[in-house]
């Protein structure tokens, strides 16, 4: 009897974990069927970059998608500044000022999603999703200026990586 009593916890704790990685598993499972070009595999990875993702549920998930999405927001933002530090040409310099207007209002956008997210209501996760849906212009909007100027884009793989981790962040963060 005493057996199955100190047996009883560690079968709930193993429970536990089990259906929190398969919260992870079932949100990457989703992104990957409507992100088919992205994938699970991304998913997962973008995820491994913080370890309290294993033992997340649905809301964690998405605060910790957006935290990530917010550091890459950051970092691109302190890139563009370099590339303007550096940059002589007129059009260039408007173009990633533009970019960088761009970063800053995504940067701020994703603190309203952490805001949602952190409210734990319906209305909390529409204005997430909401905030969420303009921070994936951020990185179109830019590449498309370059496009305009038909000169090769510094920031493309960045922008790319960005759009990426802003998918993800609005996919779980849309089926919490």
């Amino acid at each position: 009897m005493k057996l199955l009593q100190a047996l009883c916890p560690l079968v709930f704790l193993l429970a536990c974990s089990t259906s929190n990685v398969s919260v992870l598993q079932d949100a990457c499972k989703s992104f990957a069927a409507t992100h088919p070009d992205i994938g699970y595999g991304y998913c997962v990875k973008f995820f491994q970059a913080d370890k309290g993702s294993a033992a997340a549920d649905k809301r964690g998930l998405a605060a910790i998608a957006v935290k990530i999405v917010g550091a890459a927001a950051k970092g691109a933002a302190r890139h563009i500044a370099a590339l303007r530090a550096s940059e002589k040409d007129k059009k260039w310099l408007e173009c990633l000022l533009s970019c960088a207007e761009l970063y800053s209002d995504a940067v701020s956008e994703i603190g309203d999603a952490a805001d949602g997210i952190a409210s734990g209501t319906a209305g909390g996760r529409v204005d997430a999703v909401t905030a969420l849906s303009g921070v994936l212009d951020a990185s179109r909007t830019c590449e498309q200026w370059f496009k305009e100027l038909h000169a090769p884009s510094p920031l493309a793989a960045e922008d790319a990586e960005f759009g990426k981790k802003a998918s993800v962040a609005l996919s779980v963060t849309a089926a919490m």
